[in-house]
């Protein structure tokens, strides 16, 4: 199966199928690639087989309108194409928030948590029955699944999640993935749906993530100031060393502008995931041949699900500064952390909870699960393990609970 033969979804509903409007099309739209010129990543994601979609809220909705349904049908009519190919998708959806601003009479995204949390408990509603039904054009049943980051930052949570997302794959449902924005608190919240996109992405075993918003492909600057260049693909962390990433969506409406998308992007490619970043407008193009938007190619290998989590979901209490001898062993040459490396502790942590391990610089260059609690390591940093008591000459973060994370 690749993209290019993607069929022809058909809607099976006994009642007319809906004649979708176009996306409005992204700025600086350009034109797709030739089949010749198509990358390696490029095919990766167009033949994939299980595939993470994200889309923001930006092309699901307007402040003044709410939710818009003919491009909610317009999206789902692309996903169902791919589904009728023989993918499996996931899909993030964003939007939740904004669907429910216009019924409770607010013009504007609220910056406080408790509006947030009204609205989407409102938003909800709306967004899953509005994709209920545009998926039933096609046969195909959707299932809502709300994650907040205590689901993916705790083992027992990201275990059953996996469990979760994988009976209903099983059944040839489409899962339906927001922020459970009505419960999380700021503590626990991911911040926007492109980062909980990558996580999901890990956590099914997606083939590929596809990132879907208002820009049509990465720029190296503001796509709406002249000047700004497109970046076709993106090999590593060179190739995106000069591009400067807004914060925020132009709409106003998400969390997540190319900054978030790019450092999601990068967080999958990292982890054997490839990655299309590509506008919603061109999402059948996009979920086809892929010859559209900035493809993003594998720069790790995949990782367990176990050091996945360590290295990029679980929620680290505390960081050890590590000297330069230390990073280069649990960097360079992939060995336990021992107590004569580290040069100072913060945080206040367990044996047996995620810690950063930091340069001399600050920089955080692993993260692993820690062996002795923060009131007992002060006295053993800086030591060799020959001046320690017998029962504390152990390795302070063992090389199998330790993964080390790419340079920033």
């Amino acid at each position: 199966m690749t993209g290019s033969e993607l069929p022809q979804a058909t809607p099976s509903s006994p009642v007319a199928p809906l004649t979708p409007a176009p996306l409005t099309p992204a700025p600086l739209s350009t034109e797709p690639l030739t089949p010749a010129s198509l990358s390696a990543a490029r095919q990766a994601v167009s033949a994939a087989g299980r595939i993470v979609v994200k889309v923001g809220s930006s092309s699901l909705t307007t402040a003044e309108g709410g939710l818009d349904r003919s491009r909610l049908d317009a999206l789902v009519d692309a996903v169902a194409a791919r589904c009728a190919a023989g993918s499996q998708v996931v899909l993030v959806s964003s939007g939740a928030i904004a669907a429910g601003l216009a019924p409770l009479g607010v013009t504007r995204r609220p910056r406080d948590l408790a509006t947030q949390q009204a609205a989407a408990s409102v938003g909800q509603l709306t967004l899953a029955h509005a994709y209920a039904n545009s998926f039933g054009r096609y046969a195909l049943t959707v299932g809502q699944v709300l994650l907040t980051a205590d689901d993916v930052v705790r083992r027992a949570h990201y275990r059953n999640a996996q469990r979760t997302f994988s009976r209903l794959l099983a059944f040839g449902a489409v899962p339906v993935v927001n922020e459970n924005d009505t419960v999380a608190t700021e503590e626990i919240r991911f911040g926007d749906n492109d980062r909980l996109a990558a996580l999901v992405a890990h956590l099914v075993g997606a083939d590929a993530l596809f990132l879907l918003s208002d820009v049509d492909a990465l720029y190296d600057g503001d796509p709406r100031q002249p000047g700004a260049q497109r970046v076709t693909e993106v090999a590593g962390a060179a190739d995106v060393d000069g591009v400067r990433a807004g914060t925020v969506g132009a709409s106003g409406l998400g969390t997540g502008g190319m900054a978030s998308k790019l450092a999601a992007a990068r967080l999958a490619a990292s982890a054997g995931i490839p990655v299309l970043l590509a506008g919603a407008a061109d999402a059948v193009r996009a979920l086809g041949p892929a010859d559209v938007g900035t493809a993003f190619a594998v720069t790790g290998s995949r990782l367990t699900a176990r050091r996945f989590w360590l290295g990029h979901a679980a929620d680290a209490t505390g960081r050890l500064t590590l000297d330069d001898g230390a990073v280069a062993a649990v960097v360079g040459r992939r060995r336990s952390l021992l107590a004569a490396g580290i040069t100072a502790v913060d945080g206040s942590f367990d044996a047996g909870d995620v810690v950063e391990l930091v340069d001399l610089s600050g920089h955080v260059v692993a993260r692993g699960v820690v062996g002795f609690d923060a009131t007992e390591l002060p006295a053993l940093i800086g030591r060799s393990s020959h001046d320690l008591p017998a029962e504390q000459r152990r390795e302070v973060v063992h090389a199998d609970d330790l993964v080390p994370l790419p340079s920033p």
